[in-house]
């Protein structure tokens, strides 16, 4: 295997990330007691129905998150792969 590319590496996390998020958002907003539910599975039993407080839910409040993680993906991808050609002399 040759030498990853860490922009590209950051940006095919950056895209998985917002990729993910587009989907999570889009189920929680068609079910989003399911979406509690699979929440408090997920974090072994954290009872996030005690965080849910009806709130309107924006563009701004899923913009926001979007461009973090997009962000935090892309921040981790390129390292990620800077390190792994690092460590494997690439």
């Amino acid at each position: 295997m040759g030498a990853r590319t860490p922009w590209k590496t950051g940006f095919s996390l950056s895209l998985t990330m917002a990729a993910s998020y587009l989907v999570c958002a889009i189920l929680y907003g068609l079910w989003p007691e399911q979406g509690i539910n699979f929440l408090n599975a997920l974090f072994h039993g954290l009872d996030f129905q005690r965080l849910v407080a009806p709130v309107q839910f924006t563009l701004l409040m899923f913009l926001y998150p979007l461009a973090v993680l997009a962000v935090w993906g892309f921040v981790v991808g390129t390292l990620f792969a800077w390190l792994d050609n690092l460590l494997h002399n690439r």
